[in-house]
Order: structure tokens, then sequence, then C-alpha cells
């Protein structure tokens, strides 16, 4: 009798949290335009830490910034 073990080789994708001094040197807007542009719906909301601190998903601001793209 032999005991296997399967393991998955699938990697999982990489969920990254950045904070706001990345989130602004990314998009190239300053704090006071985030915080007006997410009161407004035009940019993504982002998670809390506990406490005050907060952090943005990378995924949803490289979503963000895909969209602004016009060509």
């Amino acid at each position: 009798m032999s005991d296997s073990i399967e393991y998955c080789t699938t990697p999982r994708p990489v969920k990254r949290l950045i904070r706001l001094k990345e989130v602004q040197n990314r998009v190239g807007l300053g704090r006071s335009t985030i915080y007006r542009w997410m009161d407004e719906g035009k940019f993504p909301r982002p998670h809390s830490l506990g406490g005050y601190a907060v952090a943005w998903l990378e995924a949803d601001i490289d979503s963000w910034i895909d969209k602004q793209i016009t060509f």
C-alpha cells in the first residue's frame, strides 16, 4: 500500500495590495483627486487593513489604468 500525495501545480494568481503612495505614482494623480474621484465613482475604492490603514488591490488599479487608455 503506497500513500501518494497530489500537489496542485497550477500557479495561483498573486493578489497584491498597494498603498496610496504607490497608487499615486502609478496613476499620476494626487491624494485629493483620488479620494474625490472615489466619491464620484470614478476610481476604485481601497480595502481596509484595520484601523485607518487602507490599500488597493493592484489588479483594480491595473484595470482602471487600462480603461483610461483610449486609442
